[in-house]
């Protein structure tokens, strides 16, 4: 079975870290919303395991609106009866009537991006909520029978001590959420706070050093394991059973549509995405037409792009599923990391990243990929 990915780009203000393709354009909201239909009914007819609805900030459509997307989700495909349903939102978004609202929908999963639970530090993201709304979501999503929750976190801002971060990790921790994601602070091109790196910004010339980084991921990590979180990928941690499904089926090469401007699509023999412009998408899909560009996935390519996904979870890259050469040359390139303690082989034949492997990561993958 395949997921399906709907990309919602409309922001109310950006965050100055996000490379993702979004829009302030509000009053479009409904236009992009019956193009989103359209595209779905022309591309539809799968049955459907997980059904993802990310942004950008999804939680900026009106009930009615999400209504209309999971209509045309349903008319149009055959979504299995376990499926698991997520919808990205902002903590401020989560209102008494937004909750009671969800209640109406398929939805079963949320995922939240708090961040931080330091004022200052969503002041310098241009965060629009407060700590405390964090809190005041999680209960409202309880109260409406929401038992699959996923926070996401982030650390290594500028100044930030160790003692800090662990108060964000603890402050996570109270809430008792089924799934935590954490991601290291990254300043990528494109973003407001890369132009603002460049032009000089004396706030972050004080990047923390990458010791204290990597203790900081020492820390998240001995935290949620010892709360009962499993590591199951590098950034991501959940309570048994509660993968992220959705997420999981990037990492293992499971085939998925990608709805939407800037939405990208994967079956296995090709890969594509669709134009990253909400104006031209939606004028397209009025046309009937789906602006879109893509590649064929060669026989290197499809080993590569599995190296670097399944290196990063926890049970690491199958040799059984490899050609032989390719089975060769990963075990080759790997065996001097395996004697360093940085890789290991498990006992169902599967090329794993150690804990001590963890944080030169990015460097073993680049050493595995076929050139």
């Amino acid at each position: 079975m395949a997921g399906i990915y709907i990309h919602i780009p409309f922001c109310k203000s950006r965050c100055i870290y996000c490379g993702f393709y979004s829009t302030t354009i509000l009053n479009l909201r409904q236009e992009y919303v019956d193009a989103l239909c359209k595209e779905i009914k022309n591309r539809g007819h799968s049955t459907l395991s997980t059904i993802y609805l990310g942004g950008g900030t999804p939680s900026q459509l009106t009930i009615a609106q999400l209504h209309q997307i999971f209509n045309a989700i349903y008319i149009y495909n055959k979504v299995s009866d376990d499926a698991e349903i997520t919808i990205e939102v902002n903590p401020d978004d989560v209102t008494e009537d937004f909750a009671k609202g969800l209640m109406h929908l398929s939805v079963n999963r949320i995922s939240m991006g708090a961040q931080t639970f330091n004022e200052e530090r969503l002041h310098f993201l241009h965060r629009r909520h407060s700590a405390s709304q964090v809190s005041d979501a999680v209960c409202r999503l309880r109260n409406i029978g929401i038992r699959n929750i996923s926070v996401d976190l982030m650390y290594g801002f500028p100044g930030e001590t160790i003692s800090q971060w662990e108060n964000d990790i603890n402050s996570v921790l109270t809430l008792n959420v089924e799934h935590i994601s954490a991601y290291c602070l990254m300043i990528e091109e494109g973003t407001e706070l890369w132009r603002r790196y460049h032009t000089g910004d004396r706030i972050l010339c004080d990047i923390i050093p990458e010791d204290t980084e990597r203790q900081m991921y020492e820390m998240l990590i001995d935290k949620l394991e010892a709360a009962g979180y499993e590591h199951y990928e590098i950034s991501n941690f959940a309570r048994i059973g509660y993968r992220s499904r959705h997420n999981s089926s990037y990492w293992d090469g499971t085939p998925y549509s990608g709805i939407g401007a800037a939405a990208h699509s994967y079956d296995i023999e090709t890969r594509s995405w669709n134009i990253s412009d909400v104006r031209k998408y939606i004028y397209a899909m009025s046309q009937g037409q789906r602006l879109f560009e893509s590649e064929v996935i060669d026989d290197d390519t499809r080993y590569n792009d599995l190296v670097t996904v399944a290196l990063r979870t926890r049970e690491g890259l199958d040799l059984e599923v490899l050609k032989p050469r390719y089975r060769d040359y990963a075990i080759k390139n790997a065996r001097r990391f395996i004697n360093d303690g940085l890789l290991q082989i498990t006992p169902s034949n599967h090329i794993a990243i150690t804990r001590k492997g963890l944080f030169v990561s990015d460097m073993i993958m680049s050493e595995l990929i076929y050139v």
